[in-house]
């Protein structure tokens, strides 16, 4: 993973393990960024960040009370421009999935290393989403088709109808997404400028209410854009 440049992102950290918020914190503030609060639950972590107004939080999934799904959620819509990256204990998880889909901008597992943390930190911050291709593929695949029958039986959510508002080439250009491709691998593939594909991304984005690349590939995947047991992205991405 590539480390961004520009300012450190400051950070709230919310694991009810101490050890795992004090090892997190010294990891982050090692690398030069600041940890500005701690939450050992999600209603913790939600007023932390009311408060605070961090530009990423560290959200463990499972924790007493608030658990960390709905800490997100309400994170997500009383700060938006608050990042959110989910940590989990095992790579595929239900409740991991529901996260992006609510707009997480992506997730970790706990026994991540140190580099590896602070770059996904500086990423996401950066209005990028960490997708952990091997584990992201796997996840979405389990769980999109599930939750894509369960919409059809109800009354199909408004973001099912919006992908009518997309032109063809957006169409295209979201179905690459959910494969996993960058900006950069997206321009070779369409043969279009990066420019040209940031700003259809940015359109996309606009049009289907999308916080960011993790909402875009749940999104592909439950419109059939992009089908369950298809590989989500090239070969040479997915390792």
């Amino acid at each position: 993973m590539t480390t961004p440049t520009g300012p450190a992102p400051r950070v709230v950290i919310a694991d009810d393990q101490e050890l795992v918020r004090t090892g997190f914190r010294l990891i982050l503030t090692a690398r030069g960024i600041e940890v500005v609060g701690e939450a050992a639950d999600g209603a913790e972590a939600v007023e932390a960040v009311r408060r605070l107004r961090p530009d990423v939080v560290l959200m463990d999934i499972r924790m007493p009370d608030t658990d960390g799904l709905e800490a997100a959620r309400r994170i997500l819509a009383q700060v938006p421009d608050c990042r959110v990256i989910m940590l989990t204990t095992f790579d595929l998880d239900a409740y991991v999935y529901a996260a992006l889909a609510a707009g997480a901008s992506g997730f970790l597992l706990k026994d991540v290393t140190p580099a590896h943390l602070a770059a996904a930190v500086r990423l996401v911050d950066t209005g990028d989403a960490l997708l952990a291709p091997s584990i992201t593929r796997r996840l979405v695949e389990r769980y999109a088709a599930a939750t894509g029958r369960a919409a059809a039986d109800a009354a199909r959510p408004a973001v099912h109808r919006d992908l009518a508002v997309l032109t063809p080439r957006e169409r295209e250009v979201l179905t690459l997404m959910g494969r996993g491709l960058s900006n950069a691998e997206l321009a070779r593939a369409l043969t279009l400028s990066e420019a040209t594909v940031k700003t259809h991304v940015a359109r996309i984005f606009a049009k289907l209410a999308l916080r960011d690349r993790a909402q875009a590939v749940v999104l592909a995947y439950e419109t059939g854009l992009v089908a369950p047991g298809r590989s989500a992205l090239p070969a040479d991405l997915d390792r």
